[in-house]
């Protein structure tokens, strides 16, 4: 689905992207000069090292559960919930079982 297929229309957020065995993926459903809105689909095992990034990020749980750590303290998010990660702090994501979030970068 390309990014202008989505303007205006009701999406399934959950639907955007499909699991696949031992794989993250990701679809970029917005992309401004502003910021940056992704879905990501991770495997059971999979993750993100940790890393910085220059903006803040918001990362909502679309299904499943996630482990985020932000600065060395691990947070447990499930479904429904959401989390900021601050700009320049260093971020890592694991999926101790599958999930799919929703990752807004708001540049600044």
């Amino acid at each position: 689905m390309e990014e202008k297929s989505l303007v205006a229309q009701t999406i399934n957020l959950k639907e955007l992207t499909e699991y696949q065995k031992d794989a993250v993926v990701s679809k970029e459903i917005l992309n401004k000069e502003t910021g940056t809105v992704t879905i990501f689909a991770f495997d059971r095992g999979q993750g993100l090292s940790e890393h910085t990034a220059p903006f803040d990020a918001l990362v909502c749980i679309l299904d499943g559960a996630a482990e985020i750590t932000i600065s060395g303290k691990s947070s447990f998010l499930k479904e429904g919930e959401m989390i900021i990660m601050p700009a320049d702090e260093p971020h890592a994501l694991k999926a101790n079982e599958r999930f799919k979030m929703m990752l807004v970068m708001i540049r600044s």
